[in-house]
Order: C-alpha cells, then structure tokens, then sequence
C-alpha cells in the first residue's frame, strides 16, 4: 500500500508490555483530567468521541469559540497533567523533530464512535509532525490528500501501531471510519483510545 508523501505507517511497533505500561500512565492522565464529550463550533453537535489532554497545551472546540489551544480543562478548569515520559520516548525516537510536543490529544472510541475527514491545522508550527498512537480496538483509518476531495485510501490500525503525518503529509486530511469491536484485550472495558502528540508553537 502506498501511502501519500509524509505519511508513515508502523504497524505492531508497541509491544504488549509497552502498550500496558501507556495504558496505565493515561489512565492516571484522565484521573487528573477527566474525559468529557467535546461539540463541534458553531452547531454545538456533540462528537461521538470522549477526550482530554495531557502535557502545557491541550486542544480543545467549544460551539462559541471553536477549535483552539489552551492550559486548562474546560470542564474542571484546572490545567493539563503532564505529557507520560514513554510518550516524548516514542517522539524522540520517531519524529526526528528537535523540539519536544507540547499537547498530547486522547481521544477515546467507543464502539460506534467515528472521526470524520479533517485536517490538523490549529496548530502555529506546522513544520512539526503528528504523531498518532492506537491502543484498544482495532480501527478503520482514512486518508487522503490536501483537499477535502481528494482522492483517499482506507487500512486498519491494530493496538500498538503508530502514524505519523510530516512533510507534504503533515496536512492531509485523515479519519476514522468505523471500530471493530472486540478485536483487542488491551482495555478492560473495549473500546480503542487515541493519542496525538503535537508541537504547537515555533
């Protein structure tokens, strides 16, 4: 499968010990900072993912301000925990970018839970890759071009596997079209959790 220009896929390459370990450090994240259901800008339409975020900056859309970046939860309004030290490990050994992500987004699938095609663009430094990271379910992920009509392909992504979006990529829009449930025992509960490492600003 070719994929576009700047656009990595690295199936299996967490292991199960390491997916655990990511797993129990996200969980004490969302102690801190508790998932909650995000609204699209301007209808207010409820996502059908739960999120949070972890490390000084975390994404964030409200139906009167939109999509942006900020130090705090929303709901608590208290700020972000820190970003897990395996987590600037795996930006480190896979990102070949000098400056550490500042925001790590977690988003967390239900079975029925989708993402539609969209860019990552609320971000300043858009030289800096994204760097995502699956655990749980297995997902159907979609990518295409710079336009929302380009052209797309669609492969799955497994627990443990990892894409990152640079260079000519670095702007593609991508989503997730559907779970599979039970497709993996990571979670206790099911499901499939998301992590996006993000460089915000120069």
């Amino acid at each position: 499968m070719l994929l576009p220009n700047g656009i990595r896929h690295l199936p299996g390459y967490l292991d199960r010990p390491t997916q655990e370990a990511l797993v129990k450090a996200i969980r004490t994240v969302v102690a801190e900072a508790p998932l909650y259901t995000p609204v699209m800008p301007g209808t207010g339409k409820e996502m059908s993912v739960r999120m949070t975020n972890c490390g000084p900056l975390g994404w964030v859309t409200d139906k009167q301000r939109g999509y942006r970046y900020q130090q705090n939860h929303p709901v608590t309004g208290r700020p972000w925990s820190g970003i897990p030290q395996q987590l600037f490990d795996l930006w480190s050994n896979i990102a070949g970018y000098e400056k550490p992500p500042e925001a790590c987004l977690v988003n967390f699938y239900d079975d029925d839970a989708r993402m539609g095609l969209h860019q990552d663009r609320d971000e300043q430094d858009l030289a800096a890759p994204v760097l995502s990271i699956s655990l749980g379910n297995t997902c159907l992920f979609r990518v295409g071009g710079l336009n929302r009509n380009d052209r797309t392909l669609s492969f799955k992504l497994s627990s443990g596997d990892i894409v990152l979006l640079g260079g000519e990529g670095r702007l593609s829009f991508h989503g997730v079209d559907r779970i599979y449930p039970a497709t993996s025992t990571l979670l206790k509960n099911g499901g499939r959790i998301n992590l996006t490492l993000r460089r915000v600003t120069p």
